[in-house]
């Protein structure tokens, strides 16, 4: 029952994603925003939704492992895992913003704060303050670097409507953050019964449950030629993960954090976001690109289990 539930679940992230992805480039085309900066902002928090709630969840019944693990194996997901399957399977990327110069910095600054306010063993309420505040200077960032796309001639011809479009928009989040729930709950079912860990659930499972609408999302973008709208995703999913989600989480109830025990998870996490700013410095937007990432996918996995 467990697998029906999966493969239902997933239906609904991939009908989900595709109402997100059409009503944000319609709002993108009404209001001459940047397809980074939705990608970045609107969908980045909509899709980084299961996380949040995951992590608040766990950490309400005092399973800090679990919230913890589930952002770091988000943060390996979406770059090795997502932004590996988008390298492979789009056509051609090139992204109209500087991603290095201007964006690069925020794949690697969260998870530095997160490593050096886990030093004295856990993450309290300070910590979480601190931890907004950074989401906040990130969407202060990106409002203050927006610039204006090309004007996609098929949106132009179709009537904006608000309404409409709100609807649809919404209906998207729904479908998504459910499907995603489902992916998780039943993915979780399945990993009890092999009596699997705390950290390794969140680690991998939770974590590639609540990747699955960013992995959804920038694949779709991807195909659809909009290279901004996939990679901004990912990096803003990020750095919500990183703040919006340990933030709240750590304001809930104190999250105690092994950064000896749990090294290796934490310094794969750091690798894979090295590598997205090494891949944006020289531009390496192809396939090779994807497989390596693909690669360092696997070789965590392995190491992990």
């Amino acid at each position: 029952m467990d697998f029906l539930i999966f493969v239902v679940s997933m239906g609904a992230l991939i009908y989900g994603a595709d109402f997100i992805i059409q009503q944000s480039e319609k709002i993108a085309l009404q209001y001459n925003i940047s397809h980074f900066i939705i990608g970045a902002t609107l969908i980045a928090l909509g899709t980084s939704l299961p996380e949040m709630a995951v992590s608040m969840s766990a950490s309400m019944k005092g399973s800090g492992d679990i919230a913890v693990a589930n952002v770091i194996g988000s943060t390996i997901f979406n770059i090795a895992m997502v932004l590996g399957a988008v390298f492979i399977l789009a056509k051609k990327i090139t992204p109209d913003r500087d991603l290095f110069a201007k964006d690069s910095a925020w794949s690697l600054f969260p998870i530095l704060v997160f490593i050096l306010m886990a030093i004295d063993g856990e993450l309290n309420a300070i910590d979480g303050i601190l931890f907004l505040c950074l989401m906040g200077a990130y969407l202060l960032f990106l409002i203050g670097s927006n610039q204006v796309d090309a004007v996609d001639e098929e949106l132009a011809k179709e009537k904006f409507e608000w309404p409409k479009t709100l609807t649809l928009l919404i209906i998207g989040f729904v479908f998504v953050v459910v499907g995603a729930d489902f992916a998780i709950d039943s993915a979780g079912n399945i990993a009890r019964s092999f009596g699997i860990s705390e950290w390794v659930i969140g680690l991998f499972l939770v974590a590639f449950g609540t990747s699955l609408p960013e992995l959804t999302i920038s694949i779709k973008s991807a195909m659809n030629n909009n290279a901004d709208l996939a990679i901004g995703n990912i990096i803003g999913s990020n750095v919500a993960n990183f703040t919006m989600v340990l933030g709240v989480s750590s304001i809930i109830n104190t999250l105690n954090v092994d950064l000896s025990r749990n090294f290796f998870d934490i310094a794969a996490a750091f690798v894979v976001s090295l590598m997205l700013v090494f891949i944006t410095a020289n531009k390496l937007y192809n396939k090779s690109a994807g497989i390596v990432l693909l690669v360092v996918l696997g070789l965590v996995i392995q190491n992990s289990l």
